[in-house]
């Protein structure tokens, strides 16, 4: 199945344009589009489906209120001739998109300014990586790769090295808009239990 689906993304991404990409119906788990390549996520389980409700409540919790930013779960973003669906997508309140009558809108044609991907079993993580440091290219300011299985989080940033976390009592490093949230590694993996 795995093959398959690999075999048809590539087929698929051969022929296909961004903008014939975007006229496809969307599938479950969702399909990338990133340098002219399909790249179908894969579907999230447990620990992944915890670490990602747990950390959008709690960054919403924090910044929301205020009109800070506002967190979303798999949501697609196209951008720079590419369309994404990080795991949580963070924008700063003003750059929200919004339709005519003030809601927000269903398309949202820019990165987000805080990218977090949770890796799954058997995920590649240098296609992660390729994807944060895209995102990075454009609107992003911050971007973590969050493992499960290592208990470890991995932080690229613009113009700065990447950092890694892993001990308990660390507080993770957050974009300067999301000041007011804190979070250590320790409080993040309790999540699992």
């Amino acid at each position: 199945m795995v093959q398959a689906q690999s075999t048809l993304s590539s087929k698929l991404s051969s022929k296909l344009t961004l903008e014939d990409f975007l006229k496809l119906p969307e599938t479950k788990p969702a399909r990338e589009y990133i340098g002219g390549e399909i790249l179908q996520k894969p579907m999230p389980q447990g620990k992944h489906s915890i670490i990602q409700t747990e950390l959008a409540s709690a960054i919403n919790s924090a910044l929301k209120p205020q009109r800070v930013a506002r967190a979303f779960l798999e949501l697609r973003c196209t951008f720079g001739g590419s369309s994404i669906v990080p795991d949580l997508s963070v924008f700063v309140w003003d750059r929200i998109p919004r339709d005519s009558s003030g809601q927000v809108a269903n398309i949202f044609a820019a990165a987000p300014d805080w990218a977090i991907e949770i890796m799954s079993p058997n995920q590649s993580q240098t296609k992660v990586t390729k994807k944060m440091l895209r995102c990075l290219q454009f609107e992003t300011q911050l971007c973590w790769l969050i493992d499960p299985e290592e208990q470890t989080v991995l932080v690229y940033g613009r113009d700065r090295q990447p950092e890694i976390f892993e001990e308990s009592a660390t507080y993770l490093t957050v974009p300067e808009f999301a000041s007011d949230f804190r979070l250590t590694v320790g409080e993040l993996f309790c999540w699992l239990f």
